[in-house]
């Protein structure tokens, strides 16, 4: 999934990211608040993960103008040890959660999973369509409870399709969503990504939805 890291601490921002990008995912970044806010009204992202504290504009005030604009991505907050005020102020401002430094990075990863299980309608961290299971928690992926072998951008394409089943996604969105922003993007090879999984997966669970793009077929 696409995230965008928002933290002003260098040596934390580079954990986080490394973790995050070693579990999978697009990690784009932000240090300070103004950049934050920009990207966030002006990119998609599946989560934020959001420090508080901030140089330029504080994460309270960066949440808030996100949610009066309308963008409902899930955001976890990084709050301070045992400042209860922060959280409250940061759940009633619109975070989905939030995780108290310090931290240890697979409880972060846990809270980003459940947040974009949520945010899609599912409940497990098990995803399911038909005979095909993909576990969001070690990444492992079985048709028939045989394993699968996926490239990472072909395991990326099928995670955003099963968090979406039975919905259209556009080969632009799908673009966006498994290439990093500084990433040489090139929409036409999703089709090739689609292709091969087409050849992994049982046949007719990817569908083309001529001129919009791609739907995952529930059985």
């Amino acid at each position: 999934m696409r995230i965008l890291l928002v933290e002003d601490d260098a040596v934390l921002r580079g954990q986080l990211r490394t973790a995050l990008e070693e579990a999978g995912h697009i990690a784009e970044v932000a240090d300070n608040g103004r950049d934050a806010l920009f990207r966030g009204e002006t990119e998609s992202f599946d989560a934020v993960v959001l420090d508080l504290g901030l140089p330029q504009l504080d994460g309270i005030t960066v949440l808030q103008r996100w949610r009066a604009a309308g963008r409902a991505m899930p955001v976890l907050i990084l709050t301070a040890r045992d400042n209860w005020s922060e959280k409250v102020a940061g759940i009633d401002a619109g975070a989905d959660d939030y995780l108290t430094k310090p931290f240890h990075l697979e409880e972060l990863l846990a809270r980003l999973r459940a947040l974009m299980r949520r945010a899609a309608g599912q409940a497990s961290a098990v995803l399911r369509c038909g005979t095909v299971r993909l576990d969001t928690r070690s990444g492992r992926v079985t048709v028939d409870g045989q394993p699968v072998a996926l490239t990472s951008h072909e395991h990326r394409v099928l995670e955003y399709l099963m968090h979406r089943p039975g919905a259209v996604v556009s080969r632009s969105e799908l673009t966006e969503h498994i290439y990093a922003q500084d990433h040489d993007r090139d929409s036409n090879t999703i089709e090739v990504f689609v292709g091969r999984l087409r050849k992994k997966l049982p046949e007719g669970i990817i569908e083309t939805v001529r001129g919009l793009g791609y739907r995952l077929v529930v059985p």
